[in-house]
């Protein structure tokens, strides 16, 4: 079995290798040249760079603190969300923020491999099924994937709990989040979701890919709570600073 690996990671090598001969890049990151198509274009030095964050964050919405002997955030503290808490790998900065863009923007779909693994070595309460924050028609047809499906299917198959893809839907397409408040962004998605099928008495598992306000895992819960979810827990790659 030992020798099976051996001869498995070789032959790895030595594709990766051949295929960034073909079609060489460099890194986003350092500028060298990528040696890795597992991870390309980042190369994996730099991947290797990418730490599970360690550091003191609010133990509901999981945003980071500047110190470690603050508690709840201020927001929570104003408004405890509907989800019972959020998890998050790393911050949406350096190496991850760009593996994170590649495979979102770039259509680079193999990084959701590596990406949705980061997200085994978070710690997480007992779930009943897995469900992916979902995109519009129009977004899913822009982009040709859904990238948090993708990391979804990744937990799925390692954890052995059913991924639940045809449960919440986004029902109307909305502008881009960017650069709004999270009240903006609250309202921007007001009406967005919508559930379908039986989740009755279920704890869920709610992946996406990145977090800055948490309006889109706030609106997502609520639907999901409406419809007879137990309990919701947030599951993020990167984690972003509010604004």
């Amino acid at each position: 079995m030992r020798q099976m690996r051996k001869t498995v990671s070789h032959r790895h090598v030595l594709i990766s290798g051949f295929l960034n001969i073909l079609y060489p890049s460099l890194c986003p990151v350092c500028g060298n040249p990528s040696d890795s198509w597992r991870y390309s274009p980042v190369c994996s030095r730099c991947w290797s760079k990418t730490k599970k964050y360690e550091g003191p964050s609010c133990p509901v919405c999981a945003m980071p603190l500047s110190s470690e002997y603050s508690s709840v955030c201020g927001q929570c503290l104003k408004e405890k969300p509907p989800y019972a808490k959020a998890f998050f790998y790393g911050l949406y900065e350096g190496v991850l923020a760009e593996a994170v863009n590649q495979l979102k923007f770039n259509g680079l779909k193999r990084l959701s491999k590596p990406l949705g693994r980061f997200l085994l070595d978070v710690e997480l309460p007992p779930f009943d099924g897995i469900v992916p924050v979902p995109l519009s028609l129009k977004g899913l047809r822009e982009r040709g994937f859904n990238q948090s499906l993708l990391l979804a299917r990744v937990v799925s198959k390692h954890v052995k709990v059913p991924l639940l893809m045809d449960i919440l839907f986004k029902k109307k397409d909305t502008s881009p989040q960017i650069g709004l408040s999270k009240k903006e962004r609250l309202s921007n998605l007001k009406g967005a979701f919508e559930v379908k099928g039986d989740i009755g008495g279920l704890r869920l598992l709610l992946i996406d890919d990145v977090m800055t306000t948490g309006a889109t895992a706030t609106e997502c819960s609520k639907m999901l709570m409406k419809a007879g979810a137990k309990e919701v827990i947030v599951l993020i790659i990167a984690r972003a600073s509010m604004m």
